[in-house]
């Protein structure tokens, strides 16, 4: 009797253990995922390029700094700056509501698959994000907005320039300028580098040029400015 009692002590106490370690895991998550939570829920990101050389990002891919994988098959519209004109103005503004380009938590690394129209190509792009990024978009500006709200580093620019030459930038507010975001292993490719990208692209037929394309780069020289 005595040692069906102690047999039936340790699976109690094994079993509390276990639910014991089971909830510290989730604990564990938890607390892992409020560390890179924004104190303003999602953050989002933007791709945008210069007057008259239009891109189209299709395809994005994230790493968060909890382990998750995000894919997007659908992104927001690529925009367009018509202040961005041989350089980039860095006082670029998006001007539409993230509806696809969300993400929860701080993240480490993306990549993503992009055509450009000018170049007749398809570049992907991949970046790594150090942790004084997040940093900077916890912290909110030592300004307010002209509406008197609390100004946030929420919206991440993504300037597609030709070439294939990528910018990074957190969105400011006012004539404030964007500030350039410190990715590490920025790194383009096209053609037979193309990995995750290779055959993911909305010009299957080919690329052309709408006429608003072939008045601005006529008598100009490629890649029409530095970026």
């Amino acid at each position: 009797m005595v040692v069906k009692q102690i047999i039936g002590l340790i699976l109690l106490l094994s079993l509390t253990a276990c639910q014991v370690k089971e909830q510290q895991n989730i604990t564990s998550s938890q607390e892992e995922s409020m560390k890179w939570t924004m104190p303003y829920g999602d953050w989002n990101f933007e791709f945008f390029n210069p007057n008259a050389l239009p891109t189209l990002v299709t395809y994005v891919r994230i790493v968060d700094y909890a382990g998750n994988i995000l894919t997007y098959n659908n992104v927001d519209i690529t925009e367009y700056d018509p202040e961005s004109q041989g350089h980039w103005s860095n006082l670029f503004r998006s001007s539409q509501l993230a509806y696809f380009n969300k993400v929860r938590l701080s993240s480490q690394y993306m990549i993503f698959c992009w055509d450009s129209i000018i170049d007749m190509k398809t570049y992907e792009t991949s970046l790594f994000f150090p942790q004084e990024v997040w940093r900077k978009m916890k912290t909110p500006a030592s300004y307010k907005a002209r509406s008197g709200n609390t100004v946030w580093y929420k919206t991440m620019l993504f300037g597609l320039a030709p070439e294939g030459k990528v910018r990074v930038w957190l969105q400011d507010v006012g004539n404030h300028p964007n500030y350039p975001v410190p990715v590490t292993d920025l790194k383009t490719v096209s053609g037979n580098e193309l990995t995750i990208c290779k055959g993911i692209t909305r010009h299957t037929k080919g690329y052309g040029y709408t006429k608003t394309t072939q008045e601005f780069i006529k008598d100009k020289t490629y890649p029409y400015g530095s970026w």
